[in-house]
This record gives structure tokens, sequence and C-alpha cells, in this order.
């Protein structure tokens, strides 16, 4: 089985997240960016939506569960992110990366990166 990547890149979300009692009052711009392995071989060949990752549903699921979470570390927040695409889209592996503007003094900004899930599995390892 072959390894390809579909991605969203800066998907930018709403949320109420981080530690301090303001944070805990407002809503900030979380950003996203998802990498998840998939096999597009059957998709191409078909051109059917039906047929691949349907990136369009993976970022409605994405955005309807940061929307309404309140974690307070972005760790938790992108464990959770990860759970959903693995399980819910049967994604065998996913990087994602999240990022809060300005949460930090002289940084462009921070977060976290992580990867869930085994390439091994797409290349048949």
């Amino acid at each position: 089985m072959a390894m390809d990547i579909i991605y969203v890149s800066d998907l930018r979300v709403d949320t109420v997240i981080g530690i301090f009692d303001w944070e805990r009052r407002v809503r900030q711009t979380v950003r996203i960016d998802l990498e998840m392995a998939t096999d597009i071989r059957r998709a191409a060949a078909t051109d059917r939506i039906d047929d691949t990752l349907n990136y369009k549903a993976v970022a409605k699921a994405v955005i309807a569960f940061v929307e309404k979470s309140e974690f307070q570390l972005v760790e938790t927040l992108a464990e959770g992110i990860a759970s959903i695409i693995v399980d819910k889209f049967s994604v065998p592996w996913v990087r994602l990366r999240i990022n809060k503007k300005g949460a930090l003094r002289g940084a462009r900004d921070v977060g976290v990166v992580i990867e869930r899930g085994h390439t091994a599995a797409m290349q048949g390892q």
C-alpha cells in the first residue's frame, strides 16, 4: 500500500484555551496544520470523493470539536484532534501542529507538533 499525504494547512478555529484566568474568559484563535496518511490511488482512478479521505469532512469534524472545547493545554487539544482523525476517519497516521499566535512575548507563535499512528501501516511493513 502506498503512503500518500492529504493535508490541511492553517485551519483557524476560535476556542477557549489556556491556563490563565483571562484565557478562560475569551476565545482565542488556534491554527492547525494536518498531514494525514492515505492511499489516493483508488480515488485517482475513479475520480470519486467516496474513494478518498474527504478533507472537508475532516476539517468540519475538527472545527466542531475545537469550537466546543475548553482545554487548558494545547497538548490536550492536540490529542483530542488526533483521536478524532484516527478513529472516525480510519487514518493510519496523522501529524498535526497547533499554534497559539502571541502566546509568548518575543515569539511569533508557540504550540505542539504530534504524530499518532504508524507510517509502516501504510507501507505494508
